[in-house]
């Protein structure tokens, strides 16, 4: 469900889901941490996030939150575990991001979407809370009045306003190329040099 492959030069984790949108289950939560935490055993510089399909990611599992996946620790422990990333992070959204997996993409250095993802985070609507470090995160990149359209509104938007929101960083036609154009100064940089460019954020 999670696939990991070296590509330009960065590591890409891949949601392997589609037949699902790619929604996260409490496995796939596990093993994106171990992946990222192994990532940073390596020394890998630049760690990208991505998807197969035409969606990023629909958010939770829905047989999972029937059995308490929405307030599992493991949401929280992946997020600080990117958060936390030595090396240049960057989300290459390659559809529509929701729910719950806002909590990664906040936490990447950098976020990629094409131009017809979508974005919204359902949990008024839904009656679950959000993620605890998400919406400091959330209005850290887009302010407090946004972020409340987003959380307690319900607001979904379209990758053109979330990028004049900032929200997404950039939009591109293929998410994982437009991750690695913006990468490529740290791609070609020592490894160690990124990582105390990092370090003083």
């Amino acid at each position: 469900m999670i696939a990991v492959r070296e590509q330009g030069g960065a590591r890409l984790l891949v949601l392997d889901r589609a037949d699902k949108a790619n929604a996260l289950t409490q496995e796939m939560l596990a093993m994106l941490d171990g992946a990222v935490a192994q990532a940073a055993a390596d020394g890998v510089a630049v760690l990208v996030i991505t998807a197969h399909g035409r969606v990023f990611s629909a958010g939770a599992d829905l047989d999972g939150m029937a059995q308490g996946l929405g307030h599992a620790p493991e949401w929280e422990i992946l997020s600080r575990r990117i958060a936390a990333y030595p090396g240049l992070t960057i989300a290459a959204l390659n559809g529509t991001l929701a729910g719950g997996a806002f909590g990664m993409a906040l936490a990447c250095d950098l976020r990629v979407a094409v131009p017809g993802a979508e974005f919204f985070y359902p949990v008024m609507k839904r009656g679950y809370l959000p993620q605890p470090s998400d919406p400091a995160r959330l209005t850290a990149l887009i302010g407090p009045s946004l972020a409340r359209m987003i959380l307690l509104a319900g607001q979904r938007i379209g990758a053109q306003t979330a990028l004049e929101w900032g929200l997404i960083d950039q939009i591109a036609e293929d998410a994982v190329d437009g991750a690695l154009a913006l990468a490529a100064d740290a791609l070609g940089a020592d490894p160690r040099h990124v990582r105390r460019m990092k370090a003083m954020f």
